[in-house]
C-alpha cells in the first residue's frame, strides 16, 4: 500500500513574515509612488508620495520581471532633467504593503 505524502506535511496558515522591506533612498532622490493608469508598453501613470503626478516608465531589464497593475504600491526614481517623468525601479508585495502601512512610512506622505 502507498502512503498518502500529505500527511506528514504541516500545513501553514500564517502569512510569511517580511524580513527585510527596501524602502525609497531619499539622497537618490527616490520616492513611493501609486500606479493610477496603465498606458500601455511599458508606460504607466503615477501618483507620487511627494504631490506629482508623473509619467512613469518600467526599463527594459525589468519589463518581464515584474508586472504591474493599477493600485501597486511602487518606488519611482524622477528623471534628474524632466521632473513630470520618473522611472519604476520597485514594486511591493502585498505583505510588503501590509508592513510599510503598519509601520507608518505610507501614511506620511
Amino acid at each position: 500500500m502507498r502512503k498518502d505524502r500529505n500527511n506528514n506535511r504541516k500545513q501553514s496558515t500564517d502569512a510569511p513574515a517580511v524580513t527585510r522591506v527596501r524602502t525609497p533612498r531619499k539622497d537618490k532622490n527616490e520616492v513611493f509612488a501609486t500606479v493610477s493608469t496603465l498606458l500601455g508598453g511599458k508606460r504607466v501613470k503615477l501618483q507620487c508620495m511627494d504631490g506629482t503626478e508623473r509619467m512613469g516608465r518600467i526599463p527594459g531589464s525589468k519589463k518581464k520581471r515584474m508586472w504591474i497593475r493599477e493600485g501597486d504600491i511602487v518606488i519611482a526614481l524622477p528623471w534628474d532633467f524632466q521632473d513630470e517623468k520618473a522611472d519604476v525601479i520597485w514594486k511591493y508585495t502585498r505583505p510588503q504593503i501590509e508592513w510599510l502601512d503598519k509601520k507608518g512610512y505610507l501614511s506620511k506622505g
